[in-house]
C-alpha cells in the first residue's frame, strides 16, 4: 500500500490484475486501483477466490478476433480488468438488492473483473455458495453451468441415454462426466493415458485412451457428443452419434477464420441430417447456479482443482490454461 493514501483513500482501494491491450498473458499487470461501487442491481463482492479458464485466456489475447466485439472491443478492451468466475463475500449491496446481505458467502460469473479483490456483479448472477465448499472450490463451479447447459438444453441428454465427451479431462469436461452421470446418463469419457483413472473415479462408465483408441471407431453408437477440444472434423463427430443423435459443440479449442467456418458447418450441415449438430454458448444465470448448487450439496458433482496461484501470479494461470492440457480447474487465490 503506498504511502502517500491516506487511511480513508486506503479503504477504497485493491490490487487487481490489469491490462490495457490486448496480447499474451505478458500485458497483465499487477496494480492497486479504485474499488468499484456496485450499482442498483449490483452487489460488491470481497472476492476470496477466482476461476481461471481458456475464455479468461481468450479474452486476454482478443483471439479470435471473432470474440472482440461481444467482450468490449475491437482494437482494444473496453474492460480493464479480466476475469468472470469468482467466490467471496458480500461487501456492500445496490438499492435494488433484497436476496443478498452483508456477510453472505456467495459465487458466481460476472461479465469482467474478477482478477482483482473486489468486484461489483449484478444479483442475478450470484448464488450463495454451496456450505460444503471452500472458496476456491466454489470459484472453480461457475463454469460447470456450461456443461448443464450444453447436455441439459442443447443435447437434450435425458436419463439412460449414452453420451460421448471429446475432451473429459479439462476444466469443462471434468464437470461434463460429473453432470451426465447426475442427469442419470451413461458415459464415456475421452482423455489422454494419465487421465484414465480420473475420468473413473469421477463416474465415467468407459473410458477412451485417444492415445491408443480413436472414437471415431466405435461406430454410431451415442445420443450426444459433447466436443470441449474442436479437435475433430463434423463428419467425424457426426459419424458415431446414432441416426437422431445430436452434437454440441462447446469449445474454444479452434481459432479465427477456422471457428467460424466451423460453426457455420454445423448450422447448414444440420439442415440435411437428422443428427443435429449444435454450437453452444453459455449464459449464466441464478437459477442454474442453484442447480449446482443443489447437485454440490448432495454429493453428486464436485471440483478438481488442479492448480492455485497467487493474484500477482494471474499471468502463469492463464498461461496454463491457454496451452490447453488442464486436468481439472485452475483458480487465483486472493489471500496467497
Amino acid at each position: 500500500m503506498s504511502a502517500t493514501h491516506s487511511p480513508m483513500t486506503a479503504r477504497h482501494r485493491m490490487h487487481a490484475i490489469v491490462r490495457r491491450k490486448y496480447g499474451t498473458p505478458d500485458v497483465l499487470a499487477y496494480e492497486e486501483i479504485a474499488r468499484p461501487v456496485p450499482g442498483d442491481d449490483e452487489v460488491l463482492v470481497h472476492v476470496h477466490a477466482a476461476g481461471v479458464s481458456v475464455g479468461d485466456h481468450h479474452i486476454v489475447t482478443g483471439k479470435p478476433y471473432v470474440i472482440r466485439p461481444s467482450v468490449g472491443g475491437i482494437l482494444r478492451p473496453k474492460h480493464t480488468i479480466p476475469g468472470s468466475a469468482m467466490a467471496g463475500r458480500v461487501e456492500a449491496v445496490g438499492a435494488q438488492i433484497t436476496a443478498f446481505r452483508c456477510g453472505d458467502d456467495v459465487y458466481g460469473e460476472t461479465t469482467n473483473g474478477a482478477f482483482a479483490e473486489y468486484v461489483v456483479v449484478r444479483g442475478a448472477r450470484l448464488a450463495p455458495k454451496p456450505r460444503n465448499l471452500s472458496f476456491e472450490e466454489a470459484a472453480a463451479t461457475p463454469w460447470a453451468v456450461t456443461p448443464l447447459q450444453a447436455l441439459r438444453d442443447a443435447g437434450g441428454l435425458k436419463a439412460g441415454q449414452h453420451v460421448l465427451i471429446n475432451g473429459a479431462s479439462g476444466g469443462v469436461g471434468s464437470w461434463a462426466v460429473q453432470i451426465a452421470k447426475a442427469l442419470g446418463a451413461r458415459v464415456t469419457a475421452v482423455c489422454s493415458t494419465r487421465n484414465v483413472a480420473r475420468m473413473r473415479t469421477l463416474g465415467a462408465d468407459e473410458v477412451i485412451d485417444y492415445t491408443t483408441t480413436d472414437f471415431v471407431m466405435l461406430g454410431p453408437r451415442f445420443d450426444v457428443l459433447l466436443d470441449t477440444v474442436g479437435n475433430r472434423s463434423l463428419s467425424d463427430c457426426r459419424s458415431v452419434l446414432v441416426p437422431t443423435g445430436i452434437f454440441v459443440s462447446c469449445s474454444g479449442g479452434t481459432s479465427g477464420t477456422r471457428w467460424l467456418v466451423r460453426m457455420i458447418g454445423m448450422l447448414v450441415t444440420s439442415r440435411f441430417t437428422t443428427r443435429k449438430l449444435k454450437p453452444f454458448i453459455v449464459s449464466l444465470n441464478q437459477p442454474d447456479l442453484l442447480v449446482l448448487t443443489d447437485l454440490v450439496e448432495a454429493g453428486k458433482i464436485k471440483p478438481f482443482i488442479e492448480r492455485r496461484y497467487p493474484l500477482r501470479e494471474a499471468a502463469d494461470a492463464l498461461r496454463h490454461v491457454g496451452a490447453g492440457h488442464s486436468q481439472g480447474q485452475t483458480v487465483i487465490r486472493m489471500n496467497a
